[in-house]
């Protein structure tokens, strides 16, 4: 989903619907990270829990 401020969805969306986004979108960057060896599974696991708990979103 394209989460720019010019995107129309995003200004339909209420403020924890846009937190939620941006939360996948912060989860797919994670998961990229580890695809490519740039981070270990266990800093992965470690930034992922981390980014849920600030987020308040579950994993």
């Amino acid at each position: 989903m394209d989460v720019t401020i010019e995107n129309p969805f995003w200004d339909s969306l209420n403020y924890k619907q846009k937190n939620h986004q941006l939360f996948l979108t912060q989860k797919h960057t994670l998961d990229l990270f580890v695809e490519r060896g740039a981070i270990s599974k266990a800093q992965y696991s470690k930034s992922l829990r981390d980014l849920a708990e600030k987020m308040g979103e579950s994993c």
